[in-house]
């Protein structure tokens, strides 16, 4: 059921940690080149705190965003030597199915569905398939409250807002 409003559980925060700790090489499904989207910024935030970042969207294929050529899909990055460990996805939950047999096909070990998204479809095949599934977490927020990376917006205080300020 896609957008469904079933919740499949998520890995604990103790095990979302040991997973941004371990993996380090990140495709962004959906990077925007435009700096107020929240794909952007949470692929700035990123490179910020050393990952590598990979950025697949068909849209800016073989251009480049932050500094990184853009690849159409995670085959086409994986094909051209990208490694990639967590696939963080930037779609509608409607979307998201389609990325776990590709996701499986290059290796990657996480699945990782983006704050306010979730899919109980895309969770069921993902774990079929032996990925690590997340889903209505964000990257950027997790990695803030993990690592004390809520200064980076200039605030301590706990909240992280979603509009630059």
């Amino acid at each position: 059921m896609a957008g469904s409003t079933a919740y499949s559980a998520t890995p604990d925060m103790y095990e979302r940690l040991k997973l941004l700790k371990q993996y380090r090489h990140v495709a962004i499904v959906g990077l925007s080149a435009d700096p107020y989207r929240p794909s952007h910024f949470v692929a700035i935030y990123l490179q910020a705190e050393g990952y590598d970042i990979i950025p697949i969207n068909p849209r800016y294929a073989g251009k480049t965003i932050l500094g990184k050529r853009v690849y159409a899909s995670l085959k086409e990055a994986r094909a051209a030597g990208e490694q990639i460990e967590i696939v963080d996805i930037f779609r509608k939950a409607e979307d998201t199915p389609q990325f776990v047999a590709e996701a499986v096909e290059i290796g990657a070990k996480v699945l990782w569905l983006q704050l306010g998204v979730r899919n109980d479809e895309t969770s069921g095949l993902a774990r079929e398939a032996g990925l690590i599934f997340v889903q209505d977490r964000c990257v950027k927020m997790e990695h803030a409250r993990f690592f004390g990376g809520l200064h980076t917006i200039g605030l301590n205080t706990g909240v992280i807002l979603s509009r630059k300020l």
